[in-house]
């Protein structure tokens, strides 16, 4: 059986929902960490391309975006991180995107979330999820170490920087970022760890985030990244638009008005700071309970925006577990 055809069958039963041998998971694992390693820190894409917010386990709203979106190869991707936790299928979820990497590697794109990390998946249902599936912590190691090889950020055309969280203090320029080692698991501070947990927010400069690690940053640190560094756009993920808007002011320092927010609420994506900076969210019912629409954004060969918006998949071909975990964090 050729290798090829061999990654076929195995991403055909991982749509279907249904588990590889903890061996296919080791072997696919390699496999993806020889092509990622000779990926960049900020990894370059041309367009046209379609680009993707969290996902955190909600394997059927995944198969949900790929027929908005289209099918990988069909399509090319870009993922922004946050495969993992809090959704039941953590596991097929993550496999089946890195099963497409291996498969179509020049056509879909897997860069580093937060939630990539050793510390964080311990805690918030990764971990848990490959002991009940596999019966060890093997496969959950095997993951790991492709998260430490995942790019931090992307850029399309030179003009649209794409990133999990946001920006850093420590980071005036796309050269700086391509200078940090990012093998390894995520820090507490630097570099790295900002790009991963900052938030834009209606303040000038830099300020504390709430969350604990990486830093809240205003429209005045987004011009100047984007000025510095000869940009379009910010496409960034991390946060749950609907709390996003509604969590805040409804008209913004950047003078969208309220429609607007309630708008793009409802589209699953949110412009900031004078069309400089989107959140794009992709998991759709969050936690099978905020009842939030997820968006893509596509961007085309002259990088024109189109988003596209998608409800959680239906009930009947979800098949959640009866058992449900009330899970009440948003990190």
């Amino acid at each position: 059986m050729s290798g090829t055809s061999s990654l076929d069958r195995q991403i055909q039963q991982l749509k279907e929902c249904q588990p590889i041998s903890e061996q296919q998971v080791k072997d696919l694992c390699l496999k993806a960490r020889e092509i990622l390693v000779e990926e960049a820190n900020v990894q370059w894409i041309d367009s046209p391309v379609t680009i993707c917010g969290d996902i955190h386990g909600q394997f059927w709203d995944l198969l949900e975006l790929f027929n908005v979106g289209g099918s990988c190869p069909d399509t090319n991707y870009l993922f922004l991180g946050d495969y993992v936790d809090r959704g039941f299928y953590s596991v097929e979820t993550f496999l089946l995107l890195l099963a497409l990497k291996v498969r179509y590697p020049d056509r879909i794109t897997l860069i580093r979330g937060n939630h990539e990390s050793r510390q964080i998946t311990q805690v918030y249902g990764f971990y848990d999820e490959c002991l009940k599936k596999f019966g060890s912590a093997s496969v959950w190691r095997y993951c790991c170490e492709v998260f430490d090889y995942l790019s931090l950020g992307a850029v399309v055309d030179g003009r649209v920087f794409c990133v999990h969280g946001g920006l850093s203090p420590n980071v005036q320029s796309l050269d700086q970022i391509r200078l940090i080692d990012r093998k390894q698991e995520v820090p507490h501070d630097g570099a790295m760890c900002d790009l991963l947990w900052s938030d834009p927010d209606d303040i000038e400069g830099w300020g504390l985030s709430p969350r604990g690690a990486g830093y809240l940053f205003g429209a005045d640190v987004v011009r100047h990244f984007v000025h510095n560094n000869d940009l379009d756009l910010i496409a960034r993920a991390h946060q749950l638009v609907r709390l996003l808007a509604l969590s805040g002011a409804a008209i913004l320092d950047d003078g969208t008005d309220r429609r607007s927010v309630i708008h793009q609420v409802m589209e699953g994506h949110k412009l900031m700071f004078e069309n400089l900076i989107v959140t794009v969210w992709s998991a759709p019912n969050y936690c099978y309970r905020c009842g939030n629409v997820a968006s893509i954004l596509t961007l085309d060969e002259n990088l024109q925006s189109t988003y596209k918006s998608f409800d959680a998949a239906q009930q009947d071909s979800r098949g959640i577990p009866a058992k449900s975990t009330a899970l009440q964090y948003f990190l």
